[in-house]
This record gives C-alpha cells, sequence and structure tokens, in this order.
C-alpha cells in the first residue's frame, strides 16, 4: 500500500523547540484571549464554590442545618468541619488524581472534573442534614481539586511565553469574578426563603447548574500540542496547532520543519512520582510544598472567615455580608489592573510583593474599627491576594517539563489545601479564645514565611520557554 509523502511528513516527528517556537508566533488576538476565557471559566466555579463556605453557612445555621460551638456534628463548629471537608476533598483532588492529566491528557481530565463537581454541587444544595451536606462538599472538594491543577498546565502549556504572566493574571479576573458573584448573591438570597426552599441552597444551585452549562460549551476545546508532543502523536500536533493558528487569524503556516535529531525521536515520556524528587527538581518541589501550605493560610483564613471577621469587628450579619461584597470586588479589579504589568517583573518578586501587601494591610485591619477603613484594608489585602494568586498559580506551573508537570503541580499545589483542612479549624479557635487580631496575626506571619521561602530559593522564569526553564 503506498502512503503519501504528504501523509508521512504529517506523521513525522517534532522537536520541543520547534513546537515552542510555534507557539511563541501566536499573536495575542482575540481568538487566543477567548480561548483563555474558555479555560478560566471552570476555574471561575473553583473560586466561586471555595468562596460559598463563608456566606452560606449563616444561611445553613438559620435553617438548623449547622450548629456552632460543640453542638456541630464532629464536637467543632459545623462552618469549620465543612471547610475543612472541603479541603480535605481538594488535597486529594490534587494530589492523587491530577496525575492522570500527565495519563490521558489536560483536555479529558478537565472535562471530567468540571462534570463531577457540577453533579456533586447540584446533590449538596438539596441535602436536610449537615452529615450530607459536608460529605457532598467533599465529593465537590476532589473535583474541584483536579480542575485547577489541569487548568494551569493546560494554559501554561498554550501560552507564548512573552505572555504567560499576563494570561494568568487575565484568567484570574474571569475566575475572581465568581468571588463578588457569590457575596451579592448570598447577600441577597440567604436570608430569604423562596418556593419553599432556603436561600443558600440557590446560591450553591445556580453555580451548579452554570458549570454543566460551561461544559457543553467547552467540549470542543483543543488538546494541549506539548502534551500531544511528549505522547508522540505528531499528526494530532499539527492538527490542533493549525486550528489554533486559524482561530488566532494567522495565515496557514508551513509545516515543522523536518530534521534528524535525537530530541525529534525521544521514547513517549512517562512521568513517575520519583521524577519530581529527583537532584534536578527536588529543591523546587520543597519550596512549593513549603510556599502552598502557608501562602492558603493567608488567601483562604482571611477569603474564607471575612463575614466573620468583620462580625468581630462589630459589623452585623447583613451588614458584614454587604461589606464583604464591596471588599471582593478587589479579586477581579486586581487581577484586572496586574494584567496590565504581569509580564514585566520576574514571577517569584510578584509573589515576594504580594505578600508584603498582606502583611501592610493586614495589621492595618487588626487595628480597624471604624467601617470604611476597614473595607479599604480589607480591598487591599484581597487585591494583593489576588495578585499572590496568579503569579504563584503562573509560577508552579512554569518550574516542572511537560510530562511531570500535572502531577508536580497537583503534588505540590495539594499542600495548600491541606494547610487549609487544619488551619479552618484553628482559625476558628483563634476566633474564639484571641479574636479578630489573632487570626490576622496567624494570617501575617504565614505570608511572611511565604515571602522568604520564594524570595530566597524561587528560580527566574520571566519569557523563558518551559523547555529551558
Amino acid at each position: 500500500m503506498l502512503v503519501s509523502e504528504s501523509a508521512v511528513q504529517r506523521h513525522s516527528p517534532i522537536r520541543e523547540d520547534d513546537l515552542a517556537a510555534r507557539i511563541d508566533a501566536l499573536p495575542a488576538s482575540g481568538g487566543l484571549w477567548g480561548f483563555i476565557v474558555l479555560l478560566s471559566l471552570g476555574g471561575f466555579f473553583e473560586l466561586y464554590d471555595l468562596f460559598q463556605t463563608g456566606y452560606i453557612s449563616t444561611g445553613l445555621i438559620a435553617e438548623g442545618i449547622f450548629h456552632t460551638g460543640t453542638q456541630g456534628v464532629f464536637g467543632i463548629a459545623d462552618q469549620a468541619a465543612f471547610a475543612s471537608a472541603t479541603f480535605l476533598g481538594l488535597f486529594l483532588g490534587a494530589s492523587l488524581l491530577s496525575p492522570y492529566a500527565d495519563r490521558i491528557g489536560r483536555r479529558v481530565t478537565f472535562m471530567y472534573a468540571l462534570l463531577w463537581y457540577g453533579v456533586f454541587s447540584l446533590g449538596m444544595a438539596f441535602q436536610h442534614h449537615a452529615e450530607g451536606v459536608i460529605f457532598m462538599r467533599f465529593m465537590v472538594g476532589i473535583g474541584l481539586g483536579v480542575e485547577l491543577v489541569t487548568i494551569d498546565t493546560y494554559l501554561t502549556e498554550w501560552v507564548p511565553a512573552h505572555l504567560r504572566t499576563r494570561a494568568f493574571a487575565f484568567a484570574f479576573f474571569i475566575q475572581f469574578l465568581s468571588v463578588p458573584a457569590v457575596a451579592l448573591m448570598s447577600w441577597w438570597l440567604v436570608p430569604q426563603t423562596i418556593l419553599g426552599l432556603s436561600g443558600w441552597r440557590y446560591v450553591v444551585i445556580i453555580g451548579a447548574l452554570a458549570s454543566l452549562i460551561i461544559w457543553l460549551v467547552r467540549k470542543g476545546l483543543p488538546e494541549s500540542p506539548r502534551w500531544l508532543l511528549q505522547q508522540r502523536r505528531f499528526g494530532d500536533v499539527r492538527t490542533v496547532m493549525q486550528a489554533m493558528e486559524k482561530r488566532c487569524g494567522m495565515s496557514e503556516q508551513p509545516d515543522f520543519p523536518l530534521r534528524e535529531s535525537p530530541s525529534a525521536t525521544h521514547p513517549t515520556a512517562r512521568g513517575r512520582f520519583k521524577d519530581i524528587w529527583s537532584v534536578q527538581y527536588r529543591g523546587r518541589t520543597l519550596m512549593l510544598v513549603v510556599m502552598n501550605f502557608f501562602q492558603a493560610i493567608g488567601f483562604f483564613g482571611f477569603g474564607n472567615w471575612l463575614p466573620a471577621l468583620l462580625s468581630g469587628k462589630g459589623a452585623s450579619v447583613t451588614h458584614s455580608l454587604l461589606y464583604a461584597f464591596f471588599i471582593t470586588l478587589a479579586y477581579p479589579l486586581g487581577a484586572l489592573i496586574c494584567s496590565r504589568y504581569a509580564d514585566r517583573m520576574e514571577n517569584k518578586w510578584q509573589i515576594v510583593l504580594s505578600c508584603l501587601t498582606t502583611v501592610v494591610f493586614g495589621s492595618l485591619f487588626a487595628l480597624q474599627n471604624n467601617p470604611v477603613w476597614l473595607i479599604l484594608c480589607g480591598f487591599f489585602i484581597t487585591w494583593s491576594n489576588a495578585w499572590l494568586t496568579y503569579s504563584y498559580h503562573s509560577y508552579q506551573s512554569e518550574v516542572f517539563p511537560t510530562h511531570i508537570r500535572a502531577r508536580a503541580v497537583g503534588f505540590c499545589y495539594s499542600f495548600s489545601r491541606l494547610s487549609t483542612v487544619f488551619s479552618s479549624i484553628l482559625i476558628g479557635l483563634i476566633l474564639q479564645y484571641s479574636g479578630s487580631v489573632g487570626v490576622i496575626a496567624f494570617i501575617v506571619a504565614s505570608m511572611v514565611i511565604v515571602m522568604l521561602t520564594i524570595g530566597i530559593f524561587g528560580p527566574k522564569t520571566r519569557g523563558i520557554d518551559l523547555e529551558n526553564i
């Protein structure tokens, strides 16, 4: 059987540096930004769901499902158990299931994780006992733990090197729109009962149904070309690159050059857990484990407990939810503003400076009682958290090679979820015995550790192709 020359060329090997050059040539067009938006919508629901913790808990308590103090299911406040179950699920999803993105592909893992989230989130909305709500929340967390890790690897591998951090900043602008959205809906819906259902249920249902709609919209997303290259699926690499170039408004490009090179014929790379502990990557793994463990205390310690912190400052439940809405506007606004200059500074220094901002304004927040100053300090803490989030998500997905990227990022990222399992309970106890000042001191100390870890041990990545970092 004769095989045409074009067919042979289509399936001929491709070098990593040739693919990187082709991706770097993609223009910052509306097509590329539209692709980034579609990816970001999955992360929208992770943050929407995570920030429900502080906002819908008041509704669960009012309905008699959740209890405070030792009357809770596990002898602690049910809100703390709810938050801990969420992050335990996130830890298991990120650490145990995210490696599947290295095995079966970014796109497939991405779609399964979003569907998982939507189904179990919808199930949580119709629970009537604390045990059921907390269990469903745990299952939701597993899907979310896989989702965001996959988004990070997917986005990193598709975006040109000179746009990488800026793309993450814009992606988190889209994702962070979920935070004021859930705050506003909670302020409006949680105090109400509509058609016999408590308002907190509608907050959950809206997020679940919207995620299932987005699942349908994103079914046509292309697979990562870098992952396809690792699998030696050279024909598929050509197909997805041509489709993306067309999406970006580029004319048809010449085929990849035919080159005889050992790098073009390497065997399929199979990442293993021990690879992230090799001499080359061990230091990066340890650095990111420490960073993730402590940054999560600052980020979720403030975000999940914001209404409670404001109540501790004397605000009523209604006012604390309204104040929280204005403060959470800083999440999308901060990411959008930062996207204008995100590629002009090394990611490691953006992480350090964002933590420093949290330290400064967190200390000021602890000293305030005036509503205007509380909102202002809270706004800047939230803005710095947005800055920290996009910079470290971009950073940790850059420093590992393609064949272990999802596994390594998932493992390191899972420690942010593990730390929050315990810090959620610990913050509840600190708030009970030391008040808002004690919580803020705990957050500030955690951010100082992040600053030192990344500032001293973090490698530089700005403008460097993934294959060369």
